[in-house]
Formats: structure tokens, C-alpha cells, sequence
């Protein structure tokens, strides 16, 4: 591991958000943290507070401090993810980007395209589907559950309940179970038949998709159509550094609400 014992870190935790993942690879990583929770306005927006944080305001958001370094804010859950994995011994949430005993194919001291494991490329791919591909849809079902139900009179309510359905028949729901469709084949095929996205063991990738999925599977009626989507859920939740998060969150607010 990289010499940043010193390093002060801490995590600006927003209720029901992205965050929580955050303390999960936090807890995996087996490091000291300080965690600020901040809690939702009734717009259920994030309160301006995090903006002092980070401009854009928005969670989670880590803060780096060491001893005559400047301090450095990192926002967005990959780019978190990926810079405490590479300075703080994160090796064993990334899988092995050749296959063990081939090496790495070199030609003139430079790796050779093609040549990375399956583990490996997973893994690259998840860590920026999670946020560029499927979290959008995601988003997008929580703004249309809230207009089907808008603070108007109830003889209207119809009215913006009828656009809402539209938008999912038209649009939404066939490409969130596109998703569905395509993660479910994804562990179907797993490296050495998984259980986890990338192979046998625990990667940053499965961390990154745990916020989407437990919360889709409280959202989307999964039913018998991804029974591994269903199991990977349930794993996810029963993992003892996620339970470990859980618990560091319910020390500070006295209780815990995935979504």
C-alpha cells in the first residue's frame, strides 16, 4: 500500500444519494475516515451547505489532507472511486489487467491491445456504465414517479399522470429493461461463473452498481424475469463492509434509508 497513512480523508455523506457507496469502499479499503451527513431539503434537492464543499453541490464528494500538501476535493463517484483505489492499496477491488502466468503481451515495451483479461475489461466498462448508461433511466423513473404525483388539486392530478405513463410506455420502461436484460446476461456469463460482475471476487465496479441496484429493486418490479439480478441484490446487502458502512452511518443519523 502507498505510503498515505497520514492522508486525513473525509466523505460528505448526503441522505438516500450515491454517497453511500462511497462509505462502503471506504470500509472495504479498511481506512480511517471522518463522515459529515448532510440531510435532503423538502424539494428533497441537496442542501446548499455541500455547495461550500464542491460548486455543483452534489454528493458524494471527499475532501484529501496531508501534511504540507494541499488539500485535494474530489467529486463524482468514479473518479473517487478510482483515485482511493490507486493510493490507498484498492489493488484487491481491481481485477488483474493480464491473465495470471501469461504476463502481458509486449511489443517494444508496450502492451498490446486485445491481451487484457475479461476480469479487467468488465471492470473498466461498469465503472462508467454505472453513471454514463444506466443511472440516467434510472433518474428519469424517479422524476416521472414524481409527477404522477404533483402537489395540485386532485381533480388534476390525472392530467400529469397521463403524460408520465406516456413517457414511460413511449420511452422509459422498454430501456430500463433493456438494462435489466443486458445485466442479467452479464452475470449469466461472469468469469469463473461469478457471482460478482467481474469474476469470483468483489471488484470497485460491483460498489459503484450497488446504489442503482438496491434501489431499482425497490423500484422496478425485477420479479422471476433477473432472478441473478434479484441474488446479486441480496448479496450486495448481506456483504460485511456494506453492512459495516451501514452501521457508520446509523452511529451519526440513528438510522439508515438506502432510497
Amino acid at each position: 500500500m502507498p505510503a498515505n497513512k497520514d492522508t486525513k480523508i473525509t466523505l460528505y455523506w448526503l441522505e438516500k444519494s450515491r454517497s453511500q457507496r462511497i462509505v462502503w469502499l471506504l470500509e472495504e479499503l479498511d481506512l480511517t475516515y471522518d463522515l459529515e451527513t448532510f440531510k435532503r431539503q423538502p424539494d428533497l434537492l441537496a442542501p446548499p451547505e455541500l455547495k461550500k464543499i464542491h460548486p455543483l453541490g452534489k454528493s458524494p464528494v471527499i475532501t484529501l489532507e496531508r501534511p504540507g500538501k494541499k488539500k485535494i476535493t474530489l467529486a463524482e463517484s468514479a473518479v473517487i472511486t478510482e483515485y482511493l483505489c490507486e493510493h490507498f492499496g484498492g489493488d484487491k477491488l481491481i481485477p488483474k489487467k493480464f491473465a495470471e502466468g501469461d504476463g502481458k503481451a509486449e511489443k517494444g515495451g508496450e502492451e498490446e491491445i486485445g491481451e487484457e483479461s475479461e476480469e479487467w475489461m468488465r471492470y473498466r466498462y461498469l465503472m462508467h456504465y454505472t453513471e454514463g448508461s444506466l443511472m440516467p433511466f434510472l433518474v428519469m423513473q424517479l422524476v416521472m414517479d414524481q409527477v404522477k404525483d404533483p402537489p395540485i388539486p386532485f381533480f388534476v392530478k390525472f392530467l400529469p399522470r397521463i403524460v408520465a405513463s406516456q413517457v414511460e410506455k413511449a420511452f422509459l420502461t422498454r430501456n430500463i429493461f433493456a438494462h435489466f436484460d443486458f445485466l442479467e446476461n452479464m452475470l449469466q456469463t461472469a468469469p469463473e461463473g461469478g457471482p460478482w460482475f467481474c469474476g469470483k471476487n468483489l471488484s470497485a465496479a460491483d460498489i459503484m452498481l450497488s446504489f442503482p441496484l438496491i434501489a431499482a429493486s425497490r423500484r422496478v418490479p425485477l420479479g422471476d424475469k433477473y432472478p441473478l439480478v434479484v441474488k446479486y441484490v441480496e448479496r450486495i446487502q448481506k456483504e460485511e463492509g456494506y453492512q459495516r458502512a451501514i452501521k457508520k452511518v446509523e452511529e451519526i443519523e440513528g438510522k439508515f434509508e438506502a432510497i
